[in-house]
């Protein structure tokens, strides 16, 4: 298959490259880095990106901004981060690629375990993946042509815990090669409308 991985160098994005590569062509895009470059909040540059693209028979995002921090210092501008980049930024990649994509081809976005497991400080990431699940839900029995789409919802990586450790005490840490397997999964499979859950 040929295989769009948006946010390809990022750490979950890396994983999910060397689960994929031996067996698929992958194409690399980033937001400033990789074979293609997109800025997934511009439903313009996503529409420019595909273009470029052709006919692939999967897209899948590990890609998306949120904001951390407390309820009482919450503003609207805040709140727009997650809302406009880690949300809309994914469904601006799915509403394209559903034309973009060969028949059978699917889409893999990805939310977070913070949808069903809150944490102080997250409202804006647990709003936002509870948004992409729903989304995704939705659109799966709406896709024509035999399209799929799915989303991976991984726990705290053991590659990120330096930089969030902190908001994610008591909570089991997962490899980012462990979380790539669940986009084998999405992408090498059959099913539509799944959340895979990577949290113990």
């Amino acid at each position: 298959m040929k295989i769009a991985v948006i946010g390809a160098t990022g750490t979950v994005g890396k994983a999910v490259v060397a689960q994929l590569a031996s067996r698929h062509e992958i194409i690399e895009v980033g937001n400033s880095s990789g074979q293609y470059q997109v800025d997934m909040t511009d439903i313009n540059s996503v529409e420019t990106l595909f273009d470029k693209l052709g006919k692939i028979d999967a897209v899948v995002s590990t890609a998306g901004k949120l904001h951390f921090g407390p309820l009482q210092e919450l503003t609207p501008e805040k709140f727009q981060v997650g809302l406009r980049d880690k949300l809309m930024g994914q469904i601006n990649l799915a509403l394209v690629a559903q034309h973009h994509l060969n028949d059978g081809g699917s889409i893999t976005l990805t939310s977070g375990i913070l949808s069903d497991e809150p944490i102080l400080q997250g409202v804006n990431a647990s709003t936002v993946n509870a948004a992409l699940d729903g989304f995704v839900r939705a659109a799966a029995i709406e896709l024509k042509r035999g399209l799929r789409i799915n989303i991976v919802s991984p726990t705290v990586l053991e590659e990120s815990l330096a930089s969030y450790g902190p908001f994610f005490y008591g909570f089991q840490a997962a490899p980012a090669s462990r979380v790539a397997l669940a986009y084998s999964r999405s992408v090498e499979g059959a099913q539509t409308g799944r959340v895979y859950r990577v949290w113990e």
